[in-house]
């Protein structure tokens, strides 16, 4: 039986993982952060060398992507030479790793479909350089990876525009919501999920996009979510350079799910159906 180390064990994806993990019985560690600090390689090959993990999670990041483009040194440590120093220790150890990308890889020009692995990346903001890099440095030490690129997380967290919906649906009288940025809602749960029937299976092959199914604006998205919330609120759809954000945001960065689900032999849910079964249970 496999044995799983997670590396950032207080955020959203991690929190998943620990329950489907618990959920199934399945051996794993989650230090704290302070105890598995991802850019100190000392530390990492440590409890590496103390747990014997079969597989590392990759679930650290820094993902503020605003302040990146202040803080684009702390981005690059923590998204690019953090997952390099798992990856060599992951080598050392024997352990595949579990990288998760983001859609910022790309830069939303795409005109004939969804994103594919096959696609070229351009990230428009320091954020996404950040985690171009990590894949690259990723690939470069390890033969024995999986890279999975993931678009608009939500779970059990409070860094996530769900989470802020909600709250801003509790605070204002109308709500200004973003009508032409276009991606893919993703539970973790689905993340979850999905990464561990790669890894039973054994898939190979390095860069999936993990997504739940189908796409949406982030106006769509919030128009369902305080739906099924029961929450009655005004939604005014609004440009993107309304907002004067720091960080250049790609307009249309959803990608296909394709290759894995066919690689897997599963259908993912759609972003809908993944989003009422959350929602409903965190009722």
């Amino acid at each position: 039986m496999s044995r799983y180390l997670i590396a950032g064990s207080s955020g959203q994806l991690a929190r998943a993982f620990i329950r489907t993990l618990s959920a199934r019985s399945l051996d794993f560690l989650a230090p704290e952060e302070s105890g598995l600090d991802i850019t100190d390689a000392g530390g990492v090959g440590r409890v590496c060398k103390e747990y014997r993990p079969d597989v590392i999670l990759n679930c650290a990041a820094y993902n503020l992507v605003d302040k990146a483009e202040e803080e684009p040194g702390t981005a690059m440590k923590v998204n690019a030479e953090g997952p390099q120093v798992l990856a060599r220790a992951a080598k050392d150890c024997g352990a595949r790793l579990v990288h998760f990308g983001s859609d910022y890889v790309f830069d939303g020009q795409k005109q004939d479909g969804l994103y594919t692995e096959e696609d070229a990346p351009n990230p428009l903001n320091e954020y996404g350089r950040s985690k171009l890099r990590g894949e690259e440095l990723v690939r470069s030490e390890s033969e024995d990876f999986l890279i999975f690129r993931l678009s608009w997380v939500y779970g059990d967290g409070t860094q996530n525009f769900l989470h802020k919906l909600l709250g801003w649906a509790s605070d204002k009288d109308y709500l200004s919501i973003v009508c032409d940025e276009f991606s893919v809602p993703t539970c973790t749960y689905t993340v979850a999920d999905v990464t561990l029937r790669a890894l039973e299976k054994g898939l190979t092959g390095g860069i999936f996009h993990l997504t739940d199914s189908g796409y949406c604006s982030r106006y769509e998205w919030a128009r369902l979510a305080l739906r099924l919330a029961g929450i009655n609120k005004f939604i005014r759809p609004v440009g993107m350079s309304g907002f004067d954000l720091p960080a250049t945001r790609p307009g249309f960065s959803a990608m296909s799910n394709t290759r894995v689900s066919e690689s897997l032999g599963i259908s993912i849910p759609s972003w809908e159906d993944s989003l009422g079964a959350f929602m409903k249970e965190s009722r």
